[in-house]
């Protein structure tokens, strides 16, 4: 009996993604994967047909309906309007967990690093990639760092149950908890909590910076790696590119009911149409959809073919050297190399292997509803070109027995009361508002203080309520605020 076709959506993509496609799709072919495959036009034809997300509204229903999205690389035009689409999928369809491994394939695939074998395991839905941002006047803008309880949950209950399924031994969090104390501190936190669920694994935290030079100069002292998805972005791509190369690297992104696979590389288009370009990184996300898939079989046959492929040193352009290659070869030819070694091992590298156990169950998340959450004041950004002790004495003649002015900062340093002269400030203040009292204040108090100030012709720029959950304050102080 044949098997039941897998419905899977395939996009080409822009470039060189037509290319490594075709190279990718005649290799899972080859190997008689069972796929039901729809093809899907997305990016920059779509963008310039004046689609700004790169998706067509009736292509989502394509996507939704089928097992995995494959998607090669794309093109976004340059200019400002247009969305990025990879973020576009991700949030859209909940695909909150990137993984990335970065392997070695010394001594095949020249790097320093010898033996690194590293999963960068992204949280894909939040942070700074919600693109929120504001103008707030005209010297200052905006992001805004949006960091969930159930985001992180999901991310790192992920993160754990890989290196669990998957035997490894370490998963290390990074994060910057040193200056960003509540979004952060919220990640490594529940990093905390949620690893204490899993003793056999070895656990431990590093500051991002120092983590990141310690990735780059000592990648084998790492195992499984979560981080929030700023950092996740930019170290998944250091960790590929000193395992040997970013055209190497496929990634996985997984949700509660969808997954999209890709390379990691970009469309590259001045490659595009000359039979160069290395199918790797394409191939490789593949391989990671079929175990995805549960063809763990297959995944495991083609991964080995790709193995020996490298060792005998087939390569393509951009990984091929003198000392280490002997046959440079082009995307087409790589892909037909791959295919004629479909049944073979590698001698010298770890060969794949994949149990049909392989599949991660996604963990349900807790949110905290039943905190106490108290209003103590309020925050209020000003545009004000003039001196600070002028805009305190304004400011103070609005307070009243309510609310009264605690201090202002700018770009997060205290400048009142007691301004340093060497202090730098620009146009937006913030100005904190706090109880007069010490005690709860309500947003009738808050709006008829927005009032007063409206009145002295202020402009207020943002504003943002000060609360406290069961007694904690949920804001941080200003440099040098007491």
């Amino acid at each position: 009996m044949a098997a039941q076709l897998i419905p899977i959506t395939v996009a080409e993509g822009d470039g060189i993604g037509p290319e490594i496609m075709d190279a990718t799709l005649r290799i899972l072919k080859a190997a008689g994967a069972p796929l039901d495959i729809k093809n899907v036009e997305i990016g920059e034809k779509v963008y310039l047909s004046g689609q700004p997300t790169g998706i067509e509204n009736s292509t989502w229903d394509l996507i939704r309906q089928s097992k995995a999205l494959l998607k090669a690389p794309i093109t976004t035009p340059q200019g400002g309007g247009f969305k990025s689409l990879n973020v576009t999928i991700r949030t859209t369809l909940g695909l909150y967990a990137n993984v990335r491994p970065c392997v070695a394939y010394y001594p095949f695939v020249e790097t320093k690093y010898p033996g690194m074998n590293v999963v960068i395991v992204r949280e894909n839905e939040e942070d700074l990639y919600t693109g929120i941002e504001y103008r707030q006047t005209p010297d200052v803008y905006e992001a805004l760092k949006l960091i969930t309880r159930p985001g992180c949950e999901k991310i790192i209950r992920y993160a754990f149950e890989y290196a669990q399924i998957y035997h490894r031994k370490k998963v290390t969090c990074f994060t910057k908890d040193n200056i960003l104390k509540l979004t952060d501190g919220l990640f490594h936190k529940i990093f905390d909590e949620i690893g204490a669920e899993y003793p056999q694994i070895e656990k431990e935290h590093w500051i991002v910076d120092i983590g990141a030079a310690k990735l780059a100069d000592t990648p084998t002292a790492f195992d499984v790696i979560v981080m929030p998805n700023l950092y996740g972005d930019i170290l998944s791509d250091v960790a590929a590119q000193i395992a040997g190369s970013v055209g190497l690297a496929g990634s996985a992104n997984i949700g509660n009911s969808g997954a999209m696979f890709e390379a990691i590389h970009g469309s590259a288009p001045r490659r595009a149409g000359q039979n160069l370009a290395n199918p790797s990184g394409l191939l490789l996300a593949a391989i990671q959809m079929l175990v995805h898939l549960e063809q763990s079989n297959l995944a495991e046959l083609i991964h080995n073919a790709w193995l020996k492929t490298l060792e005998e040193g087939i390569h393509t352009y951009d990984i091929f050297k003198e000392k280490t290659s002997k046959q440079k070869v082009g995307t087409k030819e790589f892909a037909n190399a791959v295919t004629a070694r479909l049944g073979k091992k590698p001698e010298t590298l770890p060969a794949a292997h994949y149990s049909t156990s392989f599949h991660i169950k996604h963990s349900n998340f807790s949110s905290l509803k039943n905190f106490k959450q108290e209003l103590y004041g309020i925050d209020i950004f000003i545009k004000w070109s003039e001196d600070v002790e002028t805009l305190a004495t304004l400011l103070q003649s609005t307070s009243n027995h309510d609310l009264k002015l605690k201090m202002i900062n700018n770009r997060g340093v205290k400048v009142w009361p007691n301004k340093m002269p060497e202090t730098a400030c620009i146009d937006n203040w913030r100005c904190r508002f706090i109880s007069s009292t010490n005690k709860i204040v309500s947003q009738e108090q808050i709006l008829n203080l927005l009032n007063r100030l409206v009145q002295k012709k202020l402009t207020l720029t943002q504003t943002a309520y000060l609360f406290a959950f069961d007694g904690q304050a949920g804001y941080t102080l200003a440099q040098d605020e007491q």
